[in-house]
């Protein structure tokens, strides 16, 4: 009896494993079209908010964030943005290998994120440093560069980055600290808002301490030298 049950366990066994195999890989065919999509989705549509967005709207009670369209935004201020975060955006391929090999060589102090590996984690992933967002981060930010158009990539991270507590986007943030729309931000103001994108919460554009100011006119030198060596050419009208 027991030589005769030993083979119908393992088929069994085998059935449950198929079946099990068959379903794992529906579920991963099912994940990977949905995160297609909804990077396709992005491409065109507006995203109506961030998980930062809603941490904040939880902690804070509101969110100002009004959504602007790349045509309005004075090209100063995305030059200005450019050179702050990623000076070489239209050069690469979503990672900027020279900036990374620096990062490694300076240590942890120093950041390697470029403008579209931050799109995908403030669009489809959380803050914080840990390996897991890294992972998928690594994993979206060449999806994104393939789909989207880099002045798109610019576009949504114009709108979606924090500038002050609880305000996220260049049009929110140009009526915060200046009083003006972001199609009218001058060469100075554009560098404030840019050189607070760091540590948002604890720097001011409007009152900018002796550092800021340093770093908003380097960055002015940056936004004119991309200007000047066309370096802009994927994001200019």
């Amino acid at each position: 009896m027991s030589g005769k049950k030993a083979p119908k366990k393992q088929r069994w066994t085998r059935r449950q494993w198929l079946r099990l195999r068959y379903w794992l890989r529906r579920a991963a065919v099912w994940l990977v079209s949905l995160i297609i999509l909804v990077v396709l989705l992005f491409s065109v549509v507006n995203p109506p908010t961030t998980m930062t967005m809603l941490s904040e709207t939880r902690r804070l009670g509101r969110v100002d964030q009004e959504w602007v369209p790349i045509e309005e935004i004075a090209p100063v201020m995305r030059r200005s943005v450019v050179a702050a975060e990623d000076a070489n955006f239209c050069l690469h391929w979503g990672f900027d290998m020279k900036a990374i090999r620096a990062a490694l060589d300076e240590g942890a102090g120093r950041g390697a994120s470029t403008i579209s590996q931050q799109v995908v984690k403030n669009v489809y992933l959380w803050q914080g440093r840990n390996w897991a967002r890294k992972a998928i981060e690594a994993l979206l930010t060449p999806l994104v560069e393939i789909t989207w158009s880099k002045r798109r990539i610019l576009e949504v991270y114009l709108n979606v980055a924090e500038f002050d507590e609880g305000v996220f986007g260049v049009e929110a943030a140009a009526r915060h600290y200046f009083g003006v729309g972001p199609e009218d931000l001058s060469a100075v103001q554009a560098a404030r808002l840019a050189a607070v994108l760091p540590n948002p919460k604890k720097r001011s554009a409007s009152n900018p301490s002796a550092a800021l100011r340093k770093r908003a006119a380097r960055i002015m030198d940056g936004a004119a030298t991309i200007r000047d060596e066309a370096r802009a050419a994927c994001f200019e009208d």
